[in-house]
């Protein structure tokens, strides 16, 4: 799995790519997630293009880390999730729970709160 963070307009933007699952990979997503919470202000998008799969592990960790952001009063969006990546959110009802965009910058409107959920 690869990791890439940069910033725009305040918000933190995660591009994941390849496969989360228990063990290293789920340890790498906690740890970047637990870094952005640490050290930036703001929220994030996390960008699921090139997520090719994501376990219950995965998933554990994406949902914990959405509770620790909306009890910070900061924001967590999905941008692009891959067609599968789709499916299981849909599947496992967490799309009722998870903003999720097509637009980046729709995406980046929601997480600096001048935006509405997609």
């Amino acid at each position: 799995m690869q990791m890439r963070r940069f910033e725009e307009a305040g918000v933190t933007i995660l591009e994941v790519e390849g496969t989360v699952r228990l063990g290293e990979s789920a340890q790498q997503f906690a740890g970047e997630l637990q870094s952005i919470f640490e050290n930036t202000r703001g929220g994030v998008v996390v960008d699921f293009a090139h997520i090719d799969y994501l376990d219950s592990t995965g998933i554990g960790e994406l949902v914990g880390y959405l509770q620790k952001f909306t009890r910070a009063n900061r924001r967590v969006a999905l941008f692009r999730p891959h067609h599968r990546m789709e499916s299981l959110l849909k599947l496992t009802r967490l799309d009722t729970i998870f903003p999720i965009f097509w637009e980046r910058d729709e995406a980046v409107n929601f997480v600096r709160g001048t935006g509405t959920p997609a």
